[in-house]
C-alpha cells in the first residue's frame, strides 16, 4: 500500500497522540509501530507476502489491548481485513481490539465498523 508523506505524517501524529492518551489512562508495556518504542508482534499470512502489525499494543489490568488507527484510505479492503483479523484474534484470546480515530475521520470509521458488523465504540482524539 502506497502512502503519501502527508498520510504517513498524519498517522504518526495520531499514534503519538494515542500513546499519550493511553499512558494517561493506565496502560503499561506499550509497544508501537514507531521509532522509540519496541515494535509489536507482526502476523504473517500463510502463502502470501501480507504482514499485519497493530499500530499500538498495551496492557491494562492484565488484559492485552490492540489499537489500530482509523484514517481515510483508498485501500479499504486491506484495512477491513486487518480489523477483522484483530477482532477475531482478540476474541479468541480474551483480549481487546480498539479503533482510534480523530476529527475528520469519524464517518469513515463508523462506515468501516458497520460494514464489518462490529458493534464497538471507537476512541475519538
Amino acid at each position: 500500500m502506497v502512502h503519501t508523506d502527508k498520510e504517513q505524517q498524519e498517522k504518526l501524529e495520531l499514534i503519538k497522540e494515542s500513546i499519550k492518551y493511553l499512558e494517561e489512562r493506565g496502560y503499561t508495556d506499550i509497544k508501537a509501530d514507531i521509532e522509540g518504542y519496541e515494535s509489536p508482534k507482526s502476523y504473517h499470512q500463510k502463502n502470501s507476502d501480507v504482514v499485519i502489525t497493530p499500530h499500538i499494543v498495551g496492557n491494562r489490568a492484565g488484559v492485552k489491548h490492540y489499537f489500530n488507527m482509523s484514517l481515510k484510505t483508498d485501500n479499504e479492503e486491506l484495512l477491513r481485513s486487518k480489523w477483522k483479523f484483530f477482532e477475531t484474534i482478540s476474541n479468541m484470546r480474551e483480549q481487546r481490539f480498539n479503533v482510534v480515530t480523530k476529527r475528520g475521520h469519524y464517518k469513515f470509521t463508523e462506515e468501516m465498523l458497520d460494514s464489518l458488523n462490529l458493534k464497538k465504540d471507537y476512541i475519538k482524539l
